[in-house]
């Protein structure tokens, strides 16, 4: 269970570092390869719209044939491609490696989260599955600090820094070797038998007690839309991460860029903001089995909508109350954000959810992808307060959404909190 644990959680580190290693060497890269800013958008972005691609496509298979395939297909697939980071010599290649990374972190998501959620004790599900986005953001924050001492401080290339994901990917394989498959998709296709074997093996036999209750079902897609009660949470999963996700993807991706508009230059401030997501992850981490899922996730939403709009519209604010609301934001979006990661995996039923979290990740990828793209035009064009103000509409969109469709999880078995879905 700890290695299980371990290399699902590393893989979303993975993801953190690949995203977060852009942009220490982004001016280098940009400069070497002679690309235009929408190119560089599109780079930027090019993992996060193969994470759009790969999701759906890796949590259909994940619900057909098991979650144990699809997590080792993910990271070899994703091993080769970092590794061809060394050697890539256009702005093109460079565009297709990143977009196939992204494919395998998408398979990662629709996989890794459903996995961990159905192996979890109930009393610490929450946590687990927090913990995925403290991984997260903590490989976020170690690639843009790594990242910038390479570039300013050694002789290393840009293409081996981005590379150097290849060396935790390939760790990460040979820790994966041998993992058991998810005893809750045994169990749903029917193969008990097996089910029950690796839970007397591996787990405590009560924490199952709801699986051995549920019927043997085959997920389609359209379940996602069947009911009331299913499209409601597909709206709400889908929507509340497409809303957390785009507006910080684009401001700490192009952190440098978007903080010197207003006054302040340096990696100092990129680093903040990063370091302050990563501490609102911790702090929903510790309260997400104390506090609940909603009690979390309201407040988060309406503040981040209330900081960013404060920036945008308070056009002559000193640069340091500035610097204190995009950390604000960064710190409750690290909170929101970890509550990503926790609603698929609960919300979804067993039949669907690879598919379901794909689905979710997907549409999150998109919104991430799309202010990922156009925040550098955006910059140019509008200029930072219109930029912020689109950004801030987003994150009302997130609140609103919040504030109706959430739902409460905490303490709930998987079967229980997913009951609804179907009715």
């Amino acid at each position: 269970m700890k290695r299980l644990i371990v290399v699902l959680i590393g893989g979303m580190l993975l993801d953190g570092y690949i995203l977060g290693i852009v942009g220490p060497v982004n001016e280098t890269m940009t400069a070497d390869l002679a690309i235009t800013p929408a190119v560089e958008g599109l780079i930027a972005a090019a993992a996060l719209i193969g994470i759009g691609v790969g999701s759906p496509i890796g949590g259909w298979a994940g619900d057909k044939w098991g979650r144990k395939p699809l997590f080792m297909v993910d990271i070899a697939l994703f091993s080769v491609a970092s590794a061809m980071q060394f050697f890539v010599h256009s702005a093109a290649l460079l565009l297709v490696v990143r977009l196939l990374m992204g494919i395998a972190i998408g398979m990662e998501y629709s996989v890794g989260w459903p996995m961990l959620a159905e192996f979890a004790p109930v009393r610490i599900r929450g946590a687990l599955l927090a913990a995925t986005n403290i991984a997260w953001y903590g490989g976020f924050l170690l690639a843009y600090i790594l990242g910038t001492i390479w570039i300013t401080q050694t002789h290393l290339s840009w293409k081996f820094i981005l590379g150097t994901s290849t060396f935790l990917a390939v760790a990460l394989l040979l820790g994966r070797l041998g993992m058991p498959e998810s005893p809750r998709w045994l169990w749903n296709q029917g193969r008990k038998d097996e089910a029950i074997a690796i839970v007397n093996k591996y787990m405590d036999p009560p924490e199952f007690s709801d699986m051995e209750h549920s019927e043997v079902r085959k997920g389609t897609f359209s379940q996602l839309f069947a009911t009331k009660q299913a499209r409601r949470a597909t709206v709400f999963v889908s929507g509340f991460w497409f809303c957390v996700v785009a507006p910080y993807f684009a401001i700490a991706t192009f952190a440098v860029t978007v903080l010197k508009q207003y006054g302040m230059d340096g990696p100092a401030g990129s680093i903040g903001l990063s370091a302050l997501a990563l501490a609102g992850v911790i702090t929903c981490a510790y309260l997400v089995d104390k506090v609940g899922r909603r009690t979390l996730a309201v407040p988060s939403s309406w503040l981040a909508f209330i900081m960013l709009a404060l920036i945008g519209f308070w056009t002559g604010a000193p640069a340091m109350i500035v610097l204190v609301l995009f950390f604000g934001y960064s710190f409750v979006n690290g909170v929101g954000g970890t509550l990503t990661g926790i609603f698929p995996g609960e919300m979804f039923p067993t039949e669907i959810r690879g598919v379901g979290t794909g689905f979710a990740a997907a549409i999150s990828r998109v919104g991430a992808a799309a202010g990922t793209f156009l925040l550098p035009i955006a910059m140019v064009s509008l200029g930072a307060s219109v930029s912020m103000l689109i950004a801030a509409g987003v994150a009302l969109v997130g609140a609103l959404l919040a504030q109706f469709l959430a739902p409460e999880t905490k303490g709930l078995s998987l079967a229980e909190a997913a009951k609804n879905f179907s009715h």
